[in-house]
């Protein structure tokens, strides 16, 4: 069933009214978007920094994101308790404003970098953390939905694929941003390694501060909704979309399982030998796969004639692989220290092994047909399979099967989200601070995999995503249709 978008002000799925798209308001939601996956793909580069600042061991280093994704089950939680008791604050305050408040959230977190690094303590950092994760859950429970209800329900996993595309763009040029600042620029051989990630953060503190400076004046709708706020827990009375919580937990805690892993993963001698910063280049091939993925997904399921979205869906990785074939030249342009890194990297072998994931990419968009729910399962079985194969194989078979997982996850967050709140109506935001508490998988399934990479090695520790992904497989399968025609 289709919805028809709200006008400013009135309900998100309120009565029948003209669908009406708002183009300048989605533009601005997009570098939102933009600078919560610069900052969340961070946390990859901390981790090896902190355990070699801290001398821990896999399952401590990953407190890292136990801190910060878990902050995402805690403040959902504690969103949602408010829900069902007095109503959903998002539907009072506006989507707006529930976006300024996040913002400004996440910048507090951002500046308790700085004291953190003062006194080199690892326990600060993880409150630091905590307060960012904080305030990137608000930023989700409204930034979500709040794609979905800019134009018609239709092409609303066409619209979130499009913001997450912006995403993954953040977390695909973050680490090679972030890991030649921490590990290169700010390191000092006389001060502990923490104290690297001191001015980095106090930018994002002071980066967060001003956009939610420029969302107030900026004119975009706050669809509040105050006549509805209803009291309760009616969202969980839709077997879909409590369904979709788990699948949510388990993508997340999936997809950040594999990329917190990779840099030290890269480091065994038998998967590459590599050391941190070079590992960390590889990761923008993995969030560099995510961000491809959602655009062709923006196209793929549009409302778009079929002859330019199969056009589109074809020109976005041959674009891509033009792009990392010349990026040699192009980091020599920005910055001639990036130059040798960058040509090692995206070396001839390198670009043509990830050219043909690119094409298997390709294939399998095809083959979903613009079907959230079919995306879903193929994907998460191809997921299954790269990670059965970095887990069997060695070398470079080993290491481009795992930086290839990242191609495959690029839909799951957008088809997962809007499949789980379609047909929700006024419950839509209660549907989305559920689906963000679902973010505690990137806390949970690390955390897991780390106590696993302790006992049994990293790689074999990769089974525990192939078990996250299987239940995706079964959503796409079942679980999205359940309770409910379809």
């Amino acid at each position: 069933m289709t919805t028809p978008a709200p006008t400013p002000g009135a309900a998100p799925s309120g009565p029948a009214a003209p669908v009406q798209t708002y183009r300048g308001p989605f533009a601005v939601m997009t570098t939102l978007f933009f600078m919560w996956g610069f900052i969340t793909v961070w946390n990859d580069i901390l981790i090896p920094r902190f355990k070699d600042a801290f001398t821990l061991d896999y399952t401590h280093a990953m407190l890292v994101q136990f801190a910060f994704f878990g902050a995402y089950g805690i403040g959902s939680l504690v969103y949602c308790i408010i829900s069902m008791t007095s109503g959903d604050p998002i539907n009072r305050i506006g989507y707006k404003n529930g976006v300024i408040l996040g913002l400004l959230v996440t910048a507090t977190g951002c500046a308790l970098f700085y004291p953190a690094a003062t006194l080199v303590s690892y326990p600060l950092f993880l409150l630091g953390l905590f307060v960012i994760g904080l305030g990137l859950a608000m930023l989700q429970i409204a930034a979500n939905p709040y794609v979905t209800i800019l134009g018609p329900e239709r092409t609303a996993s066409s619209r979130l694929n499009l913001s997450q595309a912006f995403n993954s763009f953040g977390t695909t040029i973050g680490p090679i941003i972030g890991g030649w600042l921490v590990f290169t620029y700010f390191t000092s051989k006389t001060a502990n390694g923490s104290d690297s990630v001191k001015i980095p953060y106090l930018g994002f503190a002071a980066a967060f501060v001003l956009l939610a400076v420029f969302f107030k004046f900026s004119h975009v709708p706050s669809f509040t909704n105050k006549e509805e706020s209803r009291p309760g827990i009616g969202a969980l009375k839709h077997p879909h979309t409590l369904l979709g919580v788990v699948a949510i937990f388990m993508y997340v805690g999936g997809e950040v399982t594999v990329g917190s892993s990779i840099v030290n993963f890269l480091g065994v001698g038998k998967l590459g030998g590599l050391g941190h910063e070079a590992a960390s280049h590889y990761l923008s091939f993995y969030w560099g796969g995510v961000m491809i993925g959602r655009f062709m997904g923006a196209f793929a399921l549009s409302d778009m004639k079929a002859a330019l979205k199969h056009t589109l869906v074809v020109i976005v990785p041959v674009v891509a692989f033009v792009i990392i074939l010349n990026l040699g030249r192009i980091g020599a342009l920005l910055h001639q220290d990036w130059a040798p890194t960058a040509a090692q990297v995206c070396s001839g072998p390198n670009v043509w092994r990830f050219g043909i994931l690119l094409g298997v990419l390709l294939i399998a968009f095809f083959l979903g047909e613009a079907s959230p729910q079919r995306m879903l399962a193929l994907f998460s079985g191809l997921i299954i399979v790269l990670l059965a194969t970095g887990i069997l194989s060695t070398g470079e078979t080993a290491k481009w099967a795992i930086l290839g997982v990242g191609l495959f996850c690029s839909v799951m967050w957008s088809n997962i989200f809007s499949l789980a709140i379609e047909g929700l109506g006024p419950l839509k935001s209660q549907g989305s601070s559920l689906l963000v508490m679902a973010i505690l998988g990137g806390a949970v399934i690390p955390l897991t995999q780390g106590w696993f990479a302790d006992h049994i090695g990293i790689q074999a520790s990769y089974i525990v995503p192939v078990f996250a992904f299987a239940y995706v497989m079964f959503y796409g399968i079942y679980g999205y249709r359940a309770g409910r025609r379809v």
